[in-house]
């Protein structure tokens, strides 16, 4: 693996007039957070009594029929999709996770990781839980179960105060839609509108694919009931202190997104900007690495005064890189995935933009690839400062020794990959680039009075001030001490 991926994206869409395609409308969510993770995918769905609930290994579009979705009736739906980091994909892994009890039935999914997931799970099995899946998220929904006779709410803020890491949760009875964000925000998590209800979502591109508005990002700390009376928002009593983390500006998200008030094209174009301020070269042409490489591609060409081009095509078609057996058969999918467009690129001094550089693999091949098609100069330009720690909170990096920036300087690195020149944005810059794109004012002023507790006080944000960005990744500082095994990675 030679790119940083997400764990998954979560959706849940509760319909106030109990119309039935609750369903759908996920399905349409989760194509739309497809990127965030192709290894699984499943929904649960309520119609306010029963609990359906389907999962399968594969992408959206493969797995979901219209038998499938037609058996899945209700007006409250979670979605998932999921990237594993915990190796083979298997079915025992995919979310979301149901738990069925006299008490009644609950259904979990997790955008995330829990730094303290190994002692939550020795202290469950203990007092008598057993576990079928090797994944931190079902630790959650034995908590919340376990704790259930308390009533949901206690049993959701009993839950939240006992794990510690990353989490974005939909959470799902058969009466209620729930949503919840760490206290540091590290997972995305947003509330949206449709016609006739509610949706959260981990980015507000599914709520645009389902023709519903964003109303505003879920504050660090916040849990969000969704019900029949509308939403109502409270803080969970941790003190919130915002850590988003900024590779999803720099690389997770999809460009169209709004996150935390942050539209994540402009904030690539303004990183690309300052990567012209900080490392401008003189060069034909600029370029960037599909696809999360072009907005800072567009930024660097506008600051520059240098010309962009295409210069790379992506085959959107290929199947993923990690599912071929061999190191090498992997780094040789490079050139079956990407391809320079010679018009481009022949004898030309080329400027190409990537996200980040992890194993450099990937780095080495593009430069071979843009020489082959004739480049006379290759300067690779990085949007991101050089990924030097592991990630504990939901993204999948290689160990320490694995990462390129963590055992090479700039110089070592510029050499091993064969660029003519090699220059990362700085932290400086990237925080820079994403407070100027920060929006004052909140995205929705006014919220429908329908007589409900979705009144404008009633789902305004807890409180958190907006303070920061988790940059474990690059500093080696995370926003809480890590515990057990995790931290001697």
């Amino acid at each position: 693996m030679d790119e940083l991926k997400d764990k998954c994206g979560v959706i849940g869409i509760y319909l106030s007039n109990h119309d039935d395609s609750a369903s759908r409308l996920a399905y349409y969510g989760l194509q739309s957070l497809q990127h965030r993770g192709q290894e699984s995918t499943g929904l649960a769905v309520s119609d306010g009594t029963n609990v359906e609930h389907f999962r399968a290994l594969g992408l959206v579009s493969e797995v979901y029929n219209k038998d499938v979705l037609g058996s899945l009736k209700g007006h409250i739906a979670i979605g998932h999709v999921l990237y594993s980091t915990c190796g083979k994909a298997v079915i025992e892994n995919a979310q979301p996770f149901v738990s069925r009890s006299k008490l009644g039935t609950i259904a979990v999914a997790h955008n995330g990781s829990l730094v303290n997931y190994e002692p939550m799970k020795e202290f469950l099995e203990e007092t008598g839980s057993t576990f079928t899946s090797t994944s931190d998220s079902e630790v959650i929904i034995k908590l919340i179960a376990k704790n259930y006779k308390k009533g949901l709410d206690r049993a959701l803020t009993d839950t939240i105060q006992l794990i510690r890491g990353s989490f974005a949760l939909c959470v799902m009875t058969e009466k209620v839609l729930i949503g919840a964000r760490d206290p540091n925000g590290i997972r995305p998590l947003c509330l949206g509108k449709v016609d006739n209800g509610w949706v959260l979502a981990s980015e507000s591109c599914a709520i645009d694919a389902i023709g519903g508005e964003l109303v505003r990002d879920i504050a660090p700390g916040e849990i969000v009931i969704i019900n029949d009376d509308g939403v109502l928002s409270f803080n969970f009593g941790e003190k919130t202190s915002k850590k988003t983390c900024v590779f999803e500006y720099v690389y997770f998200a999809r460009p169209d997104t709004i996150m935390d008030g942050i539209p994540v094209l402009e904030a690539r174009k303004k990183m690309g900007e300052v990567l012209a301020r900080e490392s401008g070269v003189v060069a034909d042409v600029v370029i960037g690495v599909p696809d999360s490489g072009l907005g800072a591609a567009l930024g660097y060409s506008k600051a520059s005064g240098i010309p962009y081009a295409m210069g790379i095509v992506k085959n959107k078609y290929i199947g993923r890189t990690f599912i071929a057996p061999s190191q090498e058969e992997r780094e040789a999918m490079v050139f079956v995935k990407l391809n320079a467009v010679k018009s481009d690129i022949q004898g030309k001094r080329v400027v190409i933009i990537d996200d980040s550089i992890v194993r450099g693999t990937t780095s080495r091949r593009l430069i071979q690839i843009l020489r082959k098609s004739g480049a006379k100069e290759v300067h690779f330009r990085i949007s991101s400062p050089p990924v030097k720690f592991p990630c504990y909170f939901g993204i999948d990096t290689p160990a320490r020794a694995d990462l390129i920036s963590a055992q090479h300087e700039t110089e070592e690195i510029r050499k091993a990959i064969g660029a003519d020149s090699l220059a990362f944005i700085s932290m400086e810059g990237m925080i820079e680039a994403l407070q100027s794109c920060e929006w004052e004012e909140g995205l929705v002023e006014e919220y429908p009075d329908r007589g409900q507790r979705a009144a404008k006080g009633s789902i305004s944000p807890s409180g958190a001030s907006n303070c920061g960005y988790c940059q474990g990744c690059f500093l080696g500082e995370y926003p809480m001490p890590m515990i057990g095994e995790l931290g001697k990675r």
